[in-house]
């Protein structure tokens, strides 16, 4: 089985390929986006996990807090069902929900989208975590890894993919998370992290599995 980082390697070379401007123009954006060193005020390790309580896709509630009682919790922040790197994240981590639950730990993934638009039928069923909206990207901020999307994507979205985020994230269409993962201990603080603001990267599961690892 390939590791995530072989799939969105693998996902960016087509890219790459597909469209090399657009790709080129990706570079330039993450290249100054890590020169202005964003991405670096989001949560540290041992820091205190902010409480949120958001929507599910039922519109069900779920809260940090709530989970905490069962044992440790796995965050991690993702853009929406329109990306595809986020996608294959996802797929990635349900793969491996098993590895997860027998750590004793839960995971959240959590994204601006609203709860009836965040995924379709079939990929609802096909995930078995909670898949939280955090629409205003209130939850992100809390976090440190809300980022305003440059132009340049936003344009992309909105000409070359008919993607509308006014509406996908019900009035929020400027802000998106910094795709990052959060291992939370029990006692509510930061364990483990990834952080990149190269939304083309992601956490390996297995690096996610090794935290828990330690943790137990």
């Amino acid at each position: 089985m390939k590791s995530l980082r072989e799939q969105t390697d693998a996902k960016i070379e087509m890219g790459r390929q597909a469209n090399p401007d657009f790709m080129k123009g990706v570079d330039e954006i993450i290249a100054e986006a890590k020169a202005l060193h964003q991405g670096d005020d989001a949560l540290g390790l041992g820091g205190k996990a902010p409480g949120f309580s958001l929507p599910n896709l039922d519109g069900k509630t779920a809260a940090l807090a709530d989970l905490l009682q069962q044992g440790p919790v796995v965050v991690t922040f993702y853009r929406g069902s329109w990306c595809p790197y986020c996608n294959l994240q996802l797929k990635a981590l349900q793969d491996r929900l098993d590895d997860i639950r027998a750590l004793g730990a839960q995971l959240v993934a959590i994204s601006p989208q609203v709860p009836d638009g965040s995924m379709t039928s079939d990929e609802m069923q096909a995930l078995d975590f909670f898949v939280l909206s955090d629409q205003d990207a209130k939850t992100a901020a809390a976090y440190g890894v809300a980022w305003a999307v440059p132009e340049f994507l936003s344009e992309h979205m909105r000409v070359d993919r008919q993607l509308d985020l006014e509406v996908i994230n019900n009035g929020n269409g400027h802000i998106l998370p910094i795709p990052a993962t959060f291992v939370i201990g029990r006692d509510g603080t930061v364990a483990w992290r990834y952080v990149d603001v190269d939304y083309r990267t992601r956490a390996e599961p297995e690096d996610i599995l090794e935290a828990l690892r330690t943790l137990s």
